[in-house]
Order: structure tokens, then sequence, then C-alpha cells
């Protein structure tokens, strides 16, 4: 199972949707949002891609009542966990947070073959030695948003896991990609 990885999207539908349509047809199966969505207008174009997607919260909420009652309207397509969640999805079990620090704590323990987190704007994708001996991924997809840490501002990034293999791949949208977006229904 494929599935797509974004964060800090800071309420940009735009560049969201374009990197869900990439990892989509890419073969990408689900989405983690690891934090600061922000608002449901955000994910309007993105549910018409019809893929799920989970999300959390991150430190910038935005409006939590309106994206639980979007979950009561999308008909299965977004899940909103609130600070953290644990995923079971193709055959791993999956940690999302937002905050580095609450991920690297969780890959420590040795319970989750992913662990996802945000916050940071700056992707990366490393393998954290947990307690019981063994490795967990790590991996952190950067802003979505294209606002990004000192020296990534306007790197607009996400990653593209592959399950079956636990292989996870930076990508970045074009320039202009995720600016302007048509989405048919």
């Amino acid at each position: 199972m494929k599935i797509c990885i974004v964060s800090d999207s800071h309420d940009r539908a735009e560049p969201l949707a374009a990197a869900i349509a990439q990892a989509r047809q890419a073969g990408a199966q689900a989405v983690i949002h690891c934090g600061d969505l922000i608002g449901v207008n955000t994910l309007r174009a993105s549910l018409k891609l019809d893929i799920p997607i989970h999300a959390v919260h991150g430190n910038n909420i935005g409006d939590v009542a309106a994206l639980y009652r979007m979950v009561a309207k999308a008909k299965g397509l977004f899940s909103y966990y609130g600070e953290e969640a644990v995923l079971d999805l193709g055959g791993r079990r999956i940690f999302v947070t937002h905050m580095p620090h609450h991920g690297h704590a969780f890959a420590c323990t040795g319970d989750y073959d992913l662990v996802c987190h945000g916050h940071s704007h700056t992707a990366h994708v490393d393998k954290q030695k947990h307690v019981k001996g063994g490795e967990c991924w790590l991996v952190n997809p950067g802003s979505v948003s294209g606002i990004g840490a000192p020296g990534v501002e306007g790197r607009f990034t996400w990653i593209l896991g592959d399950l079956e293999k636990m292989a996870f791949e930076i990508h970045t949208l074009p320039p202009g990609v995720g600016i302007t977006l048509a989405v048919s229904s």
C-alpha cells in the first residue's frame, strides 16, 4: 500500500490538493496529514480526489469544531484524530503527531513501524533505533504549503511512502504547481 504524507498546509488548499493528486497518480491509497491543517476550506479540493485523509492537530489548530463537522459530512474520506493518531494501514502500525519531539519519543518505543510528524517545515526520512533492539522509520514531510524553515522557504514538500517495501521518497511540487488548481469532480 502506498500513502501520501503531508504536513503544515496552513490553510493553503491548492498545494495540498496538488500533492495529493500527484500521490494518487503514483498509486497512493490514503493520506496522512501531520497537523497544522487549520480549516475545512483547505480540504474541499482534496476531498474531491476521493482518497481517505487521516489528520491530527498541530500547534496552529484552527476551527476544530468545523473540522469535526467535516468528518461527519465526508462519508469516510476524512478522519480527524485530535493531537495524535495510531493507524493500521497496509499491515503497518503507524503513529502520527505534529511535534518532532513526540515523534522521536514514540519511534523509540518499538511499538510502531512508522512514525510521522511535522512542525519543523523541513522534510526528512530517517530510521530511529528503538528500545526493543530494532529500528522505526521516522519521517517529516516538511511543509506542503511552501512555508519553510530558514533556507527552505518556497519548497512545497510531501512524502510518498510504500508500506510494503517500507520506502519513503521526499517529493517537491514543481514551481507554480499548487498555486492554481482545477479539480474535476
